[in-house]
């Protein structure tokens, strides 16, 4: 029996390639309508992407019917519908967002002063001011700011929407200065940083666990009108599958040019996307603002994030200020647990578990389960220290 086709058609199934990306396909998958009747929960549909009002998500949520219902919902606005949402509102009260600014503002001027910090993956140096690791930044300099800013019930809410429990946050502050040039159009992490060879070697299989590996999100730290340029989308695109490897290509860089879509965003508004989702960040035509995001890349548990955050050191500089909240009753225990699920380790691997056995269960305790047992406990500072202290040091080799 002859294999050559069989063994090529296979080969082709199981590896994609650039040459083998079709235009008309993603044609296809973009010209879908988005119907406001089949997601319940949106305020309304504009550019065919949809827009929920969170005071109203935030009554939803309330309940465990709703909460679910409404996940349900974002979950499958991402992965089959037009790929993002946008979320007006998800601060309520924008001290918390303004506070963050402050400190944002700060770190950027030390890193104007010392010449550091910077850089963006799709962008020209000196187009924006970027910080890396901006939650740990956060957390350590201002933690009763990061409390108050990621005890979000939103963002929470979200995040597990596609990711599932013991999802872990990283953060990127972006500002696009006045005159500062859009990015080139692009998937994301993880597929989305390798070049079009490293990203052919991966199965196709690979290309579409990608996307539910990692969550992109934006708060805006500032009124975002078209002319500051914020983020340009694709709605739809998430769902070509070569897109990781067609997104590199001049023809299906200038479809996106052409039929790109841009909203607006207020301070305090919130746009979540599958990171397979074609998008760029807009060009800032304003004279004046500097365009401030604080960048969300929340990732799966089951995941490798892409920065190295210092969570340890976040906890112990965290738990004072979130006891001292709930003991003064300015934070309930269920926004104290949203707080703990953006800083501390919510998955219990990797671990030694010579040193850290799952005694009475599938797995041992993780980071946050510590920290929200201590919390509910009232536990000192220092004694808590030395716990989070021993159970770093069972983790190790």
């Amino acid at each position: 029996m002859k294999t050559d086709n069989i063994t090529q058609r296979r080969g082709d199934r199981v590896y994609l390639a650039a040459d083998r990306v079709w235009l008309d396909d993603l044609r296809a998958c973009t010209y879908t309508e988005t119907v406001l009747g089949d997601y319940p929960f949106a305020a309304e549909v504009v550019s065919r992407v949809l827009i929920y009002d969170c005071d109203a998500v935030r009554l939803a949520i309330a309940t465990p019917d709703g909460r679910r219902a409404l996940l349900a919902e974002w979950a499958e606005a991402l992965m089959t519908g037009p790929g993002i949402i946008v979320l007006r509102r998800a601060f309520a009260d924008l001290a918390p967002v303004d506070a963050a600014s402050e400190v944002f503002r700060t770190i950027i001027d030390e890193q104007h002063a010392t010449n550091t910090g910077g850089g963006d993956h799709f962008a020209k140096a000196g187009a924006n001011d970027r910080i890396w690791n901006a939650l740990e930044k956060l957390c350590l300099r201002a933690p009763e700011v990061f409390a108050a800013y990621y005890s979000n019930e939103i963002l929470a809410a979200v995040s597990e929407a596609w990711l599932g429990p013991a999802y872990q946050f990283t953060s990127q502050v972006n500002v696009v200065n006045p005159g500062g040039d859009a990015q080139s159009p692009h998937r994301d992490y993880h597929l989305g940083f390798m070049t079009p060879t490293e990203m052919a070697r991966y199965p196709a299989h690979v290309h579409r666990l990608s996307p539910v590996l990692t969550l992109q999100g934006a708060v805006a730290h500032c009124d975002m009108p078209v002319e500051t340029g914020p983020t340009l989308y694709l709605p739809y695109s998430q769902a070509y599958e070569p897109g990781y490897l067609a997104v590199t290509t001049p023809e299906f860089r200038d479809y996106f040019q052409t039929h790109h879509v841009q909203l607006p965003l207020a301070k305090g508004d919130a746009a979540f996307f599958n990171p397979a989702l074609f998008h760029a960040a807009g060009t800032n035509r304003s004279a004046d603002v500097r365009r401030m995001a604080n960048l969300l890349q929340v990732s799966s548990a089951f995941g490798r994030a892409m920065e190295s955050v210092d969570r340890t050191r976040m906890s112990t500089a965290l738990y004072p200020v979130l006891k001292a909240m709930l003991a003064d009753g300015r934070m309930t225990m269920e926004r104290a647990a949203d707080a703990v699920a953006a800083c501390a380790e919510g998955y219990a691997f990797p671990t030694n578990l010579d040193l850290d056995p799952p005694i009475g269960g599938l797995a041992p305790p993780s980071q946050q389960a510590l920290m929200l047992g201590a919390l509910r406990d009232g536990i000192r500072d220092e004694n808590f220290g030395f716990a989070l202290a021993a159970q770093h040091k069972k983790r190790l080799t």
